[in-house]
């Protein structure tokens, strides 16, 4: 029978990643949570264009997780230059976490029957637009040609 104390011995020498425990897999839990409370207790009925929003949600949040869990520790608020990344879902989208922010909402929208809500999205968009050129500006100032060759293999 496996006790705790086995299994913690049988642990031993493994290092815990808190970074990526607190940078990825907390968040992606906590969404997780948040959208099974509120797809179960949301207003609203509970039917195609509720579970349609749901899976732009699950989307969203996992396009988010990955972008974040990628960066490493290349992730930040402000646009600053420390490293290229062009692997994972950077090697087929420069800003991932920003459409996946975007997929996110939409879904949040159709969750929450409020239609209006998604007039939101057009100054949402034009932000991650700035943001992006602002980010491209710093990364090619910094890398050069090698970001320039990066920016004409992938999209947004």
């Amino acid at each position: 029978m496996l006790t705790l104390g086995y299994a913690l011995r049988s642990c031993e020498g493994i290092a815990v990643n808190w970074g990526s425990i607190l940078r990825v897999w907390l968040p992606l839990l906590a969404g997780l949570c948040y959208l099974y409370l509120f797809f179960v207790n949301g207003p609203g009925p509970h039917d195609l264009t509720r579970w349609i929003g749901l899976a732009l949600n699950v989307v969203g949040l996992t396009g988010v997780i990955l972008g974040r869990y990628t960066l490493g520790r290349s992730f930040s608020v402000k646009a600053k230059a420390t490293e290229l990344v062009t692997t994972g879902i950077y090697s087929r989208i420069r800003n991932p976490i920003y459409v996946s922010g975007l997929i996110f909402i939409a879904g949040l929208i159709l969750m929450i029957r409020i239609p209006v809500l998604s007039l939101l999205l057009v100054p949402i968009i034009l932000m991650q637009i700035i943001r992006a050129r602002r980010e491209a500006r710093v990364l090619e100032a910094k890398f050069g040609e090698a970001y320039r060759q990066y920016r004409d293999r992938t999209w947004f």
